[in-house]
């Protein structure tokens, strides 16, 4: 009688923790959403444009006054360069190359200066459509939101598109 009570309470056991697991694979709820094309709706990037343009243009503009000094002494050497000592000659000739590698080093600081400021200028509106999707999500009870833009989710079975409640959320309908 004891091992057929102890058996009862094992089944009974085993039985409620299937339906739970069963429960919670049945809780999940999938949603997607194309994010770059929230991004692209989303108010404020006009000032992140004109900011990124400006700073842009200020990089630029150092750059080609580097790339100035660069021309007009290669040009100096190029015209004296027959009446120049070797040592002269050297001396500008490693002055050029030097300012050349200035030159590359600035290129290449300044694209990685580029990128650091579109992304310090894009983080606060990406993080208000992050908020939202959140918040969507969790008012809808999904679980998962895949980014659709990415194209990383080859398949899967229809999920809820978010747009629509995400851009009512943001006020951009």
């Amino acid at each position: 009688m004891k091992k057929l009570l102890v058996v009862i309470a094992v089944a009974v056991v085993f039985s409620l923790g299937m339906s739970t697991d069963l429960q919670a694979q049945k809780a999940n709820k999938f949603g997607h959403i194309n994010f770059a094309e929230l991004f692209s709706m989303m108010p404020g990037q006009d000032s992140v444009k004109i900011a990124y343009e400006e700073f842009y243009k200020t990089i630029e503009s150092q750059l080609q006054t580097m790339q100035q000094e660069f021309q007009s002494k290669y040009t100096a050497y190029q015209e004296g360069g027959a009446g120049m000592s070797d040592i002269i000659r050297q001396t500008k000739e490693r002055e050029l190359v030097d300012l050349q590698t200035r030159i590359e080093e600035f290129q290449q600081a300044g694209q990685k200066r580029l990128s650091d400021k579109e992304a310090e200028l894009t983080a606060p509106i990406i993080a208000r459509a992050r908020k939202a999707v959140e918040d969507v999500a969790k008012e809808n009870g999904i679980t998962y939101v895949f980014n659709s833009t990415e194209g990383l989710l080859l398949y899967s079975e229809p999920s809820d598109d978010l747009m629509p409640a995400v851009k009512k959320k943001l006020g951009l309908n």
